[in-house]
């Protein structure tokens, strides 16, 4: 019997696009502002953390979602499908990203094969696509997590809760350099870094129907779980800038995703969100729009960094300094831009069909 369709998990990645844009906007008001607002910086780079890996999160829920575990798992077909979604899109906009940087910065594509191929094995044409890549690899290791699945129990959970705070702080803050390809960019392709909450999307995703009922019996508990995890993710971020004297970049890039906070922050975020929208009483409007940046998060995920650049273009143009008002502003219209550009190529195709 096939499952009803979740427009949660539509909401859910429009929201947490509107948050790798913000990661991404923050990233240039920190190289652009050398006194920047502590608290917008806090908004743009930490309240947004969970954007990431709750791509993984519903990525996971929405494969499990769909699938019975009783049934055979056709490896082959899955991955067809997967790889026409993911692995040619990354593959034509890395190459569309190396071509514009060649024409406008004269960098050069390949200076050797060996070269060209770290660029597009670990995510290297832009810094936004190594998501793909770690989402490539957990599509590759699909019959790992449907074993894992199988046989995962809530104190193997906790376990496994256990090991990924271990080894994300290990490799975050102790693993050091190397020389080694795979060990230096182990953050653009060791799906180990995001392991737990993949899982916990999965299960999740399979047992949906006692997820959904557990959180409308529970909503209070979800608000207050996370409110209590964005307090302290947030609080860690002040301490590191108040008592550590970290400078606001320093800070973000220790208090992030993969820190002991980020990852309860994440999880807390993961399961608020769906209880958000499965069960919260949202404005028809809200609704709407939400589905439309859903529906178009992909394209704007895969393209804003054109939009970031050109932007900056104009702002430097306009002789804009980014101050706090003015990167709020081109957050906005980053966001804007991209979802026109979506909005209006769409509509020019569908116009061209009839």
């Amino acid at each position: 019997m096939k499952k009803p369709y979740l427009l949660s998990i539509e909401y859910i990645r429009g929201l947490a696009m509107l948050g790798v844009v913000a990661i991404h906007t923050g990233s240039q008001y920190l190289s652009l502002n050398p006194t920047p607002n502590i608290h917008l910086v806090a908004l743009f780079e930490v309240v947004t953390r969970f954007s990431v890996p709750i791509f993984f999160f519903i990525s996971a829920f929405g494969l499990f979602y769909k699938i019975n575990l009783s049934e055979p798992f056709f490896y082959g077909k899955f991955l067809r499908r997967r790889f026409k979604a993911v692995l040619i899109p990354y593959l034509i906009w890395s190459t569309l990203y190396l071509v514009h940087d060649n024409w406008f910065y004269g960098y050069q594509l390949f200076p050797d094969w060996d070269y060209g191929l770290e660029i597009y094995f670990f995510g290297l044409a832009k810094y936004h696509l190594y998501f793909l890549v770690i989402l490539i690899w957990f599509y590759l290791l699909m019959p790992l997590w449907i074993a894992l699945i199988r046989r995962m129990t809530p104190a193997k959970l906790i376990l496994l809760l256990i090991a990924q705070i271990l080894f994300d702080y290990w490799s975050s803050y102790c693993a050091g350099t190397s020389e080694n390809l795979f060990f230096k960019w182990r953050l653009n392709w060791l799906v180990l870094h995001y392991a737990f909450i993949f899982i916990l999307g999965g299960v999740l995703g399979i047992y949906s129907e006692k997820f959904f009922a557990w959180c409308s019996e529970r909503k209070k508990i979800i608000n207050a779980t996370f409110l209590i995890t964005l307090i302290l993710f947030l609080g860690y971020y002040y301490f590191l800038i108040i008592v550590r004297g970290f400078s606001p970049e320093a800070a973000v890039n220790t208090a992030h995703q993969l820190s002991p906070p980020g990852i309860f922050y994440t999880i807390g975020a993961s399961i608020f969100f769906f209880k958000l929208f499965e069960y919260g009483k949202l404005p028809a409007r809200l609704k709407i729009f939400l589905s439309l940046l859903g529906k178009n998060s992909y394209f704007v995920y895969l393209a804003h960094p054109f939009a970031i650049h050109y932007l900056l273009l104009v702002f430097s143009r306009l002789n804009l300094v980014m101050t706090a008002i003015n990167a709020l502003i081109f957050y906005f219209l980053i966001v804007a831009v991209t979802l026109g550009v979506k909005i209006l190529f769409q509509r020019f195709f569908q116009a061209n069909q009839r």
